[in-house]
């Protein structure tokens, strides 16, 4: 990911039972707003998916593309685009960090879309999207 966007939160709960929420892609319509259709394509032989389809309706933007998912345990996973109506690129990740009884996870993506978009602007829509995922997934995991 050469330009991308970070941040972090952290979720009273274990690096297990957060990638236990992130892994649960059925539930996705429930806890992120933008997603409205979800679809696994392929899993695993651990069971995780390994190519996901989503449509997604975030108001302005509207798009069914797929992401291919690769998991490292409970430590980290990591998605990069398959195919997309409007973007040329995406790739992401969590990374889950145990820090006592609580878990650091820290999102990291990196956007292209297809129709031109200054750097700046691109940055803040990865930061909107970020920020909505994490304050999603912290909410899920912790209720």
């Amino acid at each position: 990911m050469a330009e991308h966007t970070r941040s972090s939160t952290t979720i009273e709960a274990t690096p297990a039972q957060v990638m236990a929420v992130i892994a649960d892609f059925a539930a996705y319509p429930a806890w992120t707003g933008e997603v409205k259709e979800i679809e696994v394509l392929s899993e695993g032989a651990d069971g995780r998916a390994q190519q996901v389809r989503l449509l997604l309706d975030a108001g302005a933007i509207k798009d069914d593309h797929t992401l291919a998912y690769t998991w490292d345990g409970d430590r980290k996973v990591s998605w990069t685009l398959v195919k997309s109506q409007m973007l040329k690129s995406l790739d992401g990740s969590y990374t889950l960090t145990p820090t006592g009884d609580k878990t650091e996870v820290t999102y990291q993506l990196a956007v292209d879309v297809k129709i031109p978009m200054l750097g700046m602007i691109k940055r803040k829509a990865e930061k909107v999207i970020i920020d909505r995922a994490l304050a999603g997934l912290k909410k899920r995991v912790e209720s």
